[in-house]
């Protein structure tokens, strides 16, 4: 899968899950923000990347993840090749 493609599927699931128009994801915007994220709702964005790219994102890991950059350069960086 290559970058764009994660990008193009990531911006889909997100913008169906939280019902946010795709033009408001750039690369650098805050994700919290951007979905208007409480700590429910990450915890459903958290589990619904990790079972749809097979991947784990540990706990101590998510304070790396900020923007929507960081967060196709994770699954992108730990997808199975």
């Amino acid at each position: 899968m290559t970058r764009n493609e994660i990008i193009e599927q990531v911006n889909n699931l997100l913008a169906e899950e939280f019902e946010i128009e795709q033009s408001e994801f750039t690369p650098e915007a805050n994700l919290k923000e951007t979905l208007n994220l409480d700590s429910i709702n990450l915890v459903d964005l958290i589990a619904l990347v990790q079972f749809t790219y097979k991947i784990t994102i540990p706990v101590e890991e998510l304070h790396t993840i900020q923007t929507f950059n960081d967060l196709y350069d994770y699954i992108e960086q730990h997808l199975e090749k």
